[in-house]
This record gives structure tokens, sequence and C-alpha cells, in this order.
């Protein structure tokens, strides 16, 4: 069975998230400095999918990821050591005409100016995903589908791949959608910030960072980002050290009224009642601007502040917000508690040398995510701060 309307009938919903995407070994340094000085790496795992899938999984949800890997050792690497955090691997496919995905990175944070990357991922097993060769059974398997805007980056088919998920149509997942703008995977092409901000504007979820859409779509502060993005019915605006904030609407009646506040319900829903089935809002790929005739978004808008935290390094610290965020959303947590949940997933991660890490207990993030304003703002957070029993801040908390 192939093709996404066969996957769609098919698929039962067994998985809480499923998420797609190119996976590579990392290399992590020894010591900091260029990489032309490192001495030796240590061997690690990155991909923004898959990150998000192992933080889930490490959380207590039912995960899966998909991707497309080589059938070499680097490959068994891959799918060994993210099925190890209880992530379902069974519908990654091997390739055996091209290789798994490597890179090489420097210590220092990415956006700074010594940061160096070296990926060696040309040709990849991944790149070579396509409408054709995946198993649409498994990606419409799950409550949600995540994606990211690095997959579309990869390849014209790889394009073509999530233009073909992101489709508006009867019985598709809930489409959680990470921007994850990366220039250097967009050289020689000039389409890159209009495919993203069409496959985002198809999506019910979507991450973006205030500095990746100033970079990508020269707009600049979370209204205007909202404003850019009025379909998805929640959008989270990620803004560095201030935190996010969380645009969710509801719906006016209309034409699509009814529909898309289905899938607006069906996002905060609990676990045992989110949607596989969300409804599509619009045959329409060129996402129009609203008219008089559709559906008026009336967002509530929600800051919460970031954490402070002692940084090891800022690598993959979106990933783990988005699991966070994510994990909130499937337990039916309010709009605050997503995004505090997604403070300290990613906390958790900015507080170690590599992409991954056991997250807080749920009931010691439930505990944090409990407190009030004034000793949220207290909290501050240091490597080996997921082990501990308590904060002194809660200890303060009535």
């Amino acid at each position: 069975m192939s093709g996404p309307a066969a996957g769609t009938a098919a698929a039962a919903t067994t998985t809480d998230v499923v998420c797609l995407g190119e996976s590579m070994v990392t290399f992590l340094p020894s010591q900091p400095g260029r990489l032309a000085d490192v001495p030796s790496f240590g061997r690690g795992i990155g991909g923004a999918e898959s990150n998000v899938a192992c933080a889930l999984a490490a959380a207590g949800h039912r995960a899966a990821w998909v991707g497309r890997v080589g059938a070499d050792g680097f490959g068994d690497h891959l799918v060994e050591t993210i099925a190890s955090y209880g992530v379902d691997t069974s519908a990654v496919r091997r390739d055996p005409a091209r290789p798994t995905g490597v890179y090489f990175r420097t210590a220092t944070d990415r956006g700074t100016d010594t940061h160096e990357v070296a990926y060696y991922r040309a040709g990849s097993a991944a790149s070579a995903m396509s409408p054709e060769n995946v198993p649409y059974e498994a990606l419409f398997a799950g409550r949600v589908l995540h994606l990211s805007g690095i997959t579309a980056a990869l390849s014209p088919d790889c394009l073509a791949l999530l233009r073909e998920l992101t489709a508006p149509r009867p019985g598709r997942p809930l489409v959680s959608f990470d921007v994850n703008h990366r220039p250097h995977l967009w050289r020689g092409c000039a389409e890159d910030a209009s495919v993203l901000l069409e496959l985002a504007r198809r999506a019910d979820l979507v991450f973006v960072g205030e500095d990746e859409a100033e970079e990508a779509w020269g707009i600049v502060g979370a209204e205007a980002i909202r404003a850019a993005l009025p379909e998805p019915s929640v959008l989270v605006v990620k803004r560095g050290s201030a935190g996010a904030t969380v645009f969710a609407s509801e719906l006016r009646p209309g034409p699509r009224g009814a529909e898309a506040a289905a899938g607006t319900a069906a996002l905060g829903a609990s676990t045992d009642t989110v949607s596989a089935t969300t409804p599509a809002r619009s045959a329409d790929t060129t996402c129009p601007a609203a008219s008089a005739d559709t559906a008026t978004p009336v967002d509530t808008v929600t800051p919460v502040p970031a954490l402070r935290v002692d940084v090891v390094a800022a690598v993959g610290a979106g990933d783990a917000f988005a699991a966070g965020f994510l994990s909130a959303t499937l337990r039916g947590l309010p709009v605050r508690d997503r995004a505090r949940h997604g403070h300290l997933m990613a906390a958790a991660v900015l507080t170690v040398p590599g992409d991954l890490t056991d997250p807080p207990s749920r009931d010691r993030a439930d505990r944090l995510v409990a407190l009030d304003d004034a000793a949220w703002g207290r909290l501050r957070l240091a490597p080996g701060w997921t082990a501990a029993d308590r904060a002194p801040e809660e200890v303060r908390t009535p």
C-alpha cells in the first residue's frame, strides 16, 4: 500500500507523535577550539526530528521516527541509538546506494562567529526521501506528524515530500512544523524564504524563532510574524533569552469555521482525545489571506518568560523546546504550561554537551511549571539540575 490516500485510510492511531527527517552521526569535539585544532571527537547523533522523537519517548510518550539511512555502520548506530530511547524505528528505510550523513562541529554556540560545522550529507540516504518511497501508513499512524524546514532543503524530492505531507486533506494528522531555517542548506536556492513560509502556513502548529523569521522573511517581531502566518491554529514564536510568545486561535463563524475550530480543539485535547483526523482547512495550497467569507482567527496571546540557564552548549535546545511543548499539548495542559514545559526541556539540553539528554521527571517538571511567576523568574538551572531533587525556588514556594 503506498501513497498518502492509502496511508491515511490504513492508519491506526497507535502513536502519539511521528517525526520525519534526516538524522546524522555527529562528532563532538574533545576540547574547545577550531575544527582544525581539535585532536579528537566523540560520537553522538543529531537530527532535529529524531531529537524531538527521542525527547518525547524519554518523557513517556509513544514516539516514532521515520527516516532513511545508509546500509552502513553509521546507519546501524543511528537506528540503534534512537531506538534505545524508546522510539519506534520500524519504518526507517535503509539505502544500499547512499551513505548515512555525518557532521563535525565545534563546542561554541551556533549563533557566534567562531562556531563551525562541517557537514558531509550531500547525496545522503535521507536526501533521497520522496513522495514515492516513504511509508505513508507509518507517517499517518500518529496523533501528530512533526516536520521541519531542514528536510525541505535536502533535495527537490524532499521538498516535494514535505509539500505532499502538509497538503490539506481529510484524515491527515495534526501537522507540527518547526521552520528551522538553515541558510547553508539553501545555498544556490533563492526560494528558501517562500518555501518555508508556504509550508508553515499549511501546518496546524508552527515553531519559529524571531531571529530566523527576520533572516528568512525580513519580518521583525512576534505580532508581525503572526500576521504573516495567520493560518496555524497555534504559533510559537521563540524569542531566545526573552522566552516565547504563543498565539492560539479561536475562530469566528464562517464557511471554514467549524472544521478549523475542530483542529484547534484537537490540539488542546488530552492524550486520549487528540484527533488524528484533523479536517483540512482549504484545498488552496497558496494559502491566500482570509477574506470576508472565511473564518477570522481571534488569538489568545501568551508570553512566557524563559529560564535563566548556565549554558554548556546551545545545540538542540530548539528541538527540546518543541518536544516539551508537544508533550504538554498531548497532555491537554494550558498554553502557558506548554511553553514552560518547552523551556524546561530546552534547559535540560542546554546544560549538557550534546543534542540529547534525559529530561526531568514528569513530576519534577510539573512542580516547576506550577510555580508562580515570581518563583519561575527566580529559577536558575545549572548542569545536573535534572537529577537534583528540588530547586531552592521550589522550597520557597507555598
